[in-house]
């Protein structure tokens, strides 16, 4: 990884805020999450891949996967390596027979990718000192404005009836919710899914 110090990250959760979607990605054992704005196709593509929904014909991302195992190439991990001027990089580390490849890359890209394939997601520590945001201030209940998507998506995470059925449910609200670009709703439903999963 050069002469930056990496840290291995959790992309945590995706919400819609006042300024436009954003995916919050979480150093583990930190008490600070990096919010990097994104578009709506790419938090759509996003929340598909948290979800694990189908998806009758692949999309851009489901495309860029198989065209590179197609290829003879693994993706090993992705990296959001620099914050300049406001923007965010990154890059997707590839596997190949000649060794190792980096190649340059939105950060939605990347974490469309990561989150379809279970691939490691690092974050440069230079990156978290300088965009990080206390996790307190996301799930924290002072937010002007009534209750924020955080605060939303912290309640659907309350126990609820047999898990099997419950997943069966939520993954068709979830699908409903991004058909529908209720990406604050898809997001609470994506948690509480990974909650039950996280039980089973």
């Amino acid at each position: 990884m050069g002469g930056q110090t990496f840290v291995e990250a959790d992309i945590w959760t995706v919400a819609q805020t006042d300024q436009g979607n954003v995916v919050l990605v979480r150093p583990r054992g930190s008490d600070l999450a990096v919010p990097i704005f994104i578009g709506q196709l790419e938090t759509q593509s996003i929340l598909i891949g948290m979800g694990h929904v189908e998806v009758p014909r692949p999309l851009t991302h489901d495309l860029l996967i198989s065209l590179i195992r197609a290829l003879g190439a693994e993706i090993d991990r992705v990296e959001i390596n620099e914050l300049r001027e406001g923007t965010f990089f990154a890059r997707l580390a590839l596997r190949t027979k000649e060794g190792e490849i980096l190649v340059d890359a939105r950060p939605s890209d990347t974490i469309g990718i990561a989150v379809r394939i279970g691939c490691p997601v690092f974050i440069a520590e230079s990156v978290v000192e300088e965009a990080g945001i206390s996790v307190n201030l996301v799930t924290g209940e002072g937010s002007a404005g009534g209750e924020s998507p955080e605060d939303s998506s912290a309640k659907a995470q309350a126990p609820a009836g047999p898990a099997g059925g419950e997943r069966a449910r939520l993954g068709a609200e979830l699908e409903k919710a991004i058909a529908e670009e209720d990406y604050e709703r898809a997001a609470m439903i994506r948690d509480r899914l990974k909650e039950l999963e996280d039980g089973a």
